[in-house]
């Protein structure tokens, strides 16, 4: 409002529009950090309380420990990435920190088989490389210089496993000397780095050339030959090594990038009747998978013939045990699901002693850290940035998915980690890697708005 009896000052014809001058908020990142920090150390003390009458003797170094690696990672993006979104840094931290207080919570139930100080070390050596992506990456761009240096890492780290043993019916892991690694969750990341790359780089191609079927606009073989060679040799690798979660996670991913690339609807049918095709012939060709289906369909067919019941009916009887509001944490019984509660099945865990009120809050930091890395590409200019962003906030979602369904009986049973919340130190590591390469991606977008840096 301007003061009466002055009129506001000229705006000569032709002069530049002021840029826009962007609140940094870094505040409002580090209050969130702390009550991130809080309610996982507030989840341990009720856990110990609940199982023991007293609080966990190491609770206070507990939160210490966690409160440093979150404060630590906020002064990496307060120097090298000021302009970054505040809550993608907080919402990794809080859901670490339930993770790892649902996995002691487990360790308790099965004193035999303890998971949390692994996870903890392998949530620090998440952290550490959440540090060292927004410090040493100053701009995500230079990973378009090494599309094919990633995709052949990816490649290799994905036929790995291969050369090991079977684990539960699966090639997942790579042992070696009592330690474990998950070379495809690595892979995850390299292969959006890759699809995102190439994408960004032919999208004109992909949309435009080539021959027209009906509504749909093919493109040509020399540009979508490469894409899709490197696809099919993935998911042919994930079916020998009887993965089904990562092979139906790699194909959305690309059908989603490659829609996003081309704005093209005719992909997604494509994609759907593609996805429906190997669906039924690997659940009819293949008896691990098949089985798989088999217990989705008939989850109580183990108690019905006199043998108790499987993994899947006991998750379900978790959940129905659940109600709204929950047991309270360290009052469940979700740890007679055997083997894989602490990884496939930890959500049962979060169903039975949180609650569907306690569900729907996690999912809604999964939805809002989704949302959040859309929102970053989008509201960039340059295609690879938006691609890599949209497709990393996918995986995640994809996974969320594809978890949750399985574990709740909406689809199939695919052996995947829960993001940030299931054991598996690769899967935490890469989860955390994700953040930050969301992280950076925000920052540009923020920055191209703001007048004191260059678009």
């Amino acid at each position: 409002m301007t003061r009466v009896g002055t009129a506001p000052a000229p705006v000569r014809a032709g002069a530049p529009a002021r840029a826009v001058r962007l609140p940094r908020r870094r505040g409002v990142e580090l209050a969130l950090i702390v009550l991130a920090v809080l309610l996982p150390v507030y989840g341990y003390c009720a856990v110990g309380l609940a199982t023991r009458g007293a609080v966990p003797p190491g609770a206070v170094g507990y939160g210490a420990g966690l409160g440093v690696l979150a404060l630590v990672a906020h002064g990496a993006v307060r120097l090298r990435a000021p302009y970054a979104d505040p809550v993608l840094l907080p919402i990794g931290v809080l859901l670490n920190g339930l993770g790892l207080v649902l996995i002691y919570r487990l360790d308790l139930g099965t004193p035999g088989d303890r998971a949390a100080p692994a996870q903890l070390v392998w949530s620090t050596l998440g952290v550490a490389l959440f540090i060292v992506v927004v410090l040493l990456l100053r701009d995500h761009r230079l990973l378009q210089r090494y599309t094919y240096v990633c995709v052949a890492a990816a490649l290799a780290l994905l036929t790995l496993p291969i050369f090991f043993p079977a684990v539960n019916g699966a090639r997942l892991w790579v042992r070696i000397a009592g330690f474990s690694i998950q070379p495809g969750e690595f892979a995850k990341v390299l292969l959006v780095v890759f699809f995102a790359a190439y994408l960004a780089a032919n999208r004109n191609a992909l949309a435009y050339a080539g021959r027209r079927v009906g509504r749909l606009q093919l493109p040509t073989g020399r540009v979508l030959g490469p894409i899709l060679t490197v696809w099919l040799v993935s998911v042919g690798v994930l079916v020998l090594e009887r993965d089904l979660g990562t092979s139906l996670l790699f194909f959305a991913l690309f059908v989603v990038l490659l829609y996003v690339a081309t704005g093209r609807t005719g992909w997604i049918a494509v994609g759907l009747l593609l996805a429906s095709l190997g669906a039924v012939a690997v659940g009819r060709l293949e008896p691990h998978v098949h089985g798989r289906i088999q217990d989705w369909l008939h989850p109580f067919a183990s108690i019905e013939a006199g043998q108790g019941p499987d993994q899947l009916a006991q998750s379900l009887f978790a959940f129905a045990a659940g109600g709204v509001l929950g047991t309270g944490l360290g009052h469940g019984h979700s740890f007679l699901i055997g083997f894989a509660v602490k990884s496939d099945f930890i959500l049962a865990t979060a169903g039975e002693e949180l609650g569907l009120a306690g569900l729907c809050a996690l999912f809604l930091l999964y939805a809002l850290l989704v949302e959040r890395g859309f929102r970053a590409g989008l509201a960039l200019r340059e295609p690879f940035g938006r691609l890599l962003a949209v497709g990393l906030a996918s995986l995640v979602a994809l996974q969320v998915f594809v978890i949750a369904g399985g574990v709740t009986g909406l689809i199939p049973l695919t052996g995947m980690a829960m993001p940030f919340l299931a054991q598996g130190g690769s899967s935490v590591v890469t989860n955390w890697a994700i953040v930050a390469l969301l992280i950076r991606v925000s920052d540009a977008a923020r920055r191209q708005y703001d007048g004191r840096t260059a678009p």
